[in-house]
């Protein structure tokens, strides 16, 4: 203390000490009130989520236990600030687990074995994963099964009746859906909320509610999204496929996992050992984390259609959509059961969702089909919005709220997630390429297409920007419930499964409506080799038929392209009945809808679509002229591309056409006959890949082949029908121009 006291004698030194002092305290002091206001905005951030959740509970009558799980699952965005004594927070979604692996539960104990749910041990003592608490006795678990009738606007099939469990309220009948207005096409695109911060110009955008327009406040309040992932407890790091980690079965296990395949055509045996629960990796761009979305979003309802589902794959897609959506968003959980034969999907599963208050079960008592199915549960839903998912999907953190806040900011944007894979093999959780979307090709049929480099350089796009999606998937996007029934919903006439995604994205895109992919919104679903259910007729027919609906409703004139790609079939109405189509094509001028050339000028220009094959002059290398037109009669003259006469079609349906006039034959002579689909003298094979004669003119009639030839004569050449000689020059034909093989 003597030299310290010796050193601070001097007027300097006792002036440095105080000055190193202060800049000393000065530190600590902004450092406390930094911590303070973190937490006050955490606190407002809570009590906000909180307030509204108590206005939901008192229309609901939710039980006082979420308010506790409110509490717990508000995202701590400062997460690794947050790291309490003894407990670790996890770098995926926002569980905990403690460190002490004693603490852990049996896992087994949460996965939902349906061999194991019984009445009586259920009432006992009921896990709710969605509140993470137990709850006592006071859950009644046998509810009384009510009819419900499917009313409109969704149209159900005749003599259907429903069982709907877990109904919180009378359903009560919708009044008839009034039109409100849609956006033009030369209105301006809303603000890209995919990767930048909300500004006041996304604010003043336009929200269409109760039939007329209503503005945003310019200063509507806004929240980072909430990555939400709450569990009823700790979760078992070592636990089977935690962490979406791939897994594996035991040799010894092999023959009971191949037994057990065909039960879902993906890897049953092991799907049974993870747990309902599990951990996934957070699969978003990085700078989703720090999106911000408004406060005041619609709620949706969750549609989840199925037939005789995986016990443990149905359980797993419900819980992820409990656990990891927003409780004030997410109004309910309609699962809709189209009559299956599962026992374990009858009452061990109205017992089993009997503990969670937003789960409702409709069992049809007729098998209806994936897509009349989920006109029966939008039928009972009451939220603003509709989220449809497959049953063999998990939804990752932060899912919800960015396909909800494109419907707020424009509700006739269709909102996709970026659809991960879960292996069918190993149950593992593997992210996709980001710069994805869906896209179809001759005849209608989906695929996926990666953009291109060129295009998101050009457009500046970032890894959380939403992308224009010419056709959707079908099985996962959302969509406001008004402009779904606007829009006329699903055509009513397709059956069971397949051609609803085409006929719904054409009606979107042509109707006013856009369709996009939202990155910052995963989920990921189990892609199967084939389905496990059996279609009530053909599957290969049904989904033709399907298909011929959408193309004669919205192809217009490109629908011989669909005919022409393998489906010339699909015209004999002997062969193939496709229904009454007149509502449909009402609906379509009822709408104003745009024509399919709009589509694929405007959406979807990378599509090759010629009208036609092949067209222009039909010159011959034997006679060295070309094939014309006079007074109704086929001749041959010199070629002359001005001459309209000699300008023939060769299209799709294999014909060739001069107008509305088709080269037909009688008793081997070549004449001019109208044009008919029906007819199948009319159709010629040119320029095909399968044919060993590309350069003839094949006749197709019946098993017998012939070749359009030309005889060479002093006064009039004569057409007509010969047997094919690879030769000869004079049954060798070639067009001005060619489109397509």
């Amino acid at each position: 203390m003597i030299p310290c006291w010796r050193y601070l004698r001097s007027s300097k030194s006792v002036l440095g000490f105080v000055f190193v002092a202060s800049v000393i305290w000065l530190l600590l002091d902004m450092a406390v009130l930094r911590l303070s206001v973190r937490d006050v905005n955490t606190r407002l951030l809570k009590e906000r989520v909180i307030r509204r959740q108590d206005l939901t509970r008192r229309q609901d009558k939710v039980t006082p236990l979420m308010e506790t799980f409110l509490e717990e699952s508000v995202v701590k965005q400062e997460v690794s600030d947050k790291v309490s004594d003894g407990v670790d927070v996890q770098p995926v979604g926002l569980y905990r687990r403690r460190k002490d692996k004693a603490a852990v539960k049996d896992n087994q104990n949460r996965r939902g074995n349906p061999s194991k749910v019984k009445p009586d041990s259920v009432a006992k003592e009921p896990v709710d994963l969605q509140n993470g608490v137990e709850k006592n006795d006071s859950v009644a678990l046998s509810r009384r099964a009510v009819n419900a009738k499917i009313i409109e606007p969704a149209k159900a099939a005749p003599n259907t009746s429903v069982r709907v469990f877990n109904q919180p309220r009378a359903v009560k009948e919708q009044p008839p859906v009034q039109e409100l207005p849609l956006k033009e096409d030369n209105q301006k695109e809303p603000p890209n909320q995919g990767a930048r911060n909300t500004s006041s110009a996304k604010d003043e955008k336009l929200q269409l509610q109760n039939n007329s327009i209503v503005a945003h406040p310019v200063k509507a309040s806004v929240h980072q999204v909430l990555s939400l992932d709450a569990t009823a407890a700790p979760r078992d790091p070592d636990a089977v496929g935690q962490f979406g980690q791939p897994a594996t079965v035991p040799s010894e296990d092999s023959v009971k996992m191949k037994q057990r395949w065909n039960e879902g055509f993906f890897n049953v045996y092991l799907s049974e050992q993870i747990p309902l629960d599990r951990a996934i990796p957070d699969t978003r761009p990085e700078i989703c984390a720090g999106n911000v979305v408004h406060d005041e979003l619609p709620s949706t309802s969750v549609i989840l259609c199925f037939v005789d589902e995986v016990w443990s794959t149905l359980l797993r897609s419900v819980h992820s959509v409990l656990n990891r959506s927003p409780p004030h968003l997410l109004k309910e959980i309609i699962l809709v059961d189209d009559f299956s034969k599962k026992r374990y999907l009858k009452e061990n599963l109205d017992h089993y969702m009997a503990n969670f208050s937003k789960v409702r079960i409709i069992h049809l008592q007729e098998r209806q089909g994936l897509i009349r199915a989920r006109m029966a549960g939008a039928a009972v839903a009451t939220g603003e919005v509709l989220t449809f998912l497959d049953s063999h999907v998990e939804c990752n953190v932060g899912w919800l709220e960015p396909l909800l806040e494109r419907i707020y900011l424009d509700r006739s944007k269709v909102a996709c997630p970026v659809i991960d894979v879960i292996s069918d093999q190993d149950m593992s959780y593997k992210m996709v390429d980001n710069f994805q979307r869906g896209i179809f090709t001759w005849p209608l049929t989906f695929g996926w297409n990666a953009l291109s480099d060129e295009y998101v350089k050009k457009n500046n796009m970032t890894a959380a920007d939403p992308i224009r999606c010419p056709v959707m998937a079908g099985g996962l996007f959302s969509i406001d419930k008004k402009y779904f029934y606007q829009l006329g919903a699903y055509d009513p006439g397709l059956e069971v499964w397949g051609g609803e995604n085409m006929e719904i994205s054409f009606k979107v895109w042509m109707c006013g409506g856009q369709i996009e992919i939202i990155p910052c919104s995963r989920v990921g679903h189990i892609f199967r080799g084939q389905n496990p259910y059996q279609f009530p007729n053909d599957r290969r027919k049904t989904v033709e038929r399907n298909l011929a609906r959408v193309a004669e409703v919205w192809l217009d004139e490109y629908k011989e392209l669909f005919y022409g790609h393998g489906y010339r079939h699909l015209l004999d109405n002997i062969v193939s009945d496709i229904g009454d189509l007149s509502q449909q094509i009402q609906l379509r001028a009822k709408l104003k809808c745009k024509s399919f050339k709009w589509y694929l000028d405007n959406v979807y220009p990378e599509l090759e679509a010629p009208l036609v094959k092949a067209a222009g002059l039909v010159f011959n290398r034997g006679l060295r002229t070309c094939l014309s037109v006079h007074a109704g009669v086929l001749f041959f003259e010199t070629c002359d591309l001005s001459k309209q006469s000699q300008h023939f079609n060769y299209t799709w349906l294999k014909q060739i056409r001069q107008e509305d006039m088709c080269v037909d034959h009688n008793e081997g002579r070549l004449i001019l006959q109208p044009c008919s689909v029906e007819r199948t003298a009319l159709h010629w094979l040119h320029k095909s890949s399968k044919s060993k004669l590309p350069q003839h003119l094949v006749a197709e009639n019946g098993g017998k082949q012939a070749c359009m030839e030309v005889i060479k004569s002093s006064k009039v050449h004569i057409l007509h029908l010969a047997a094919c000689n690879v030769d000869s020059l004079f049954q060798q034909w070639e067009f001005t121009n060619y489109y397509a093989q």
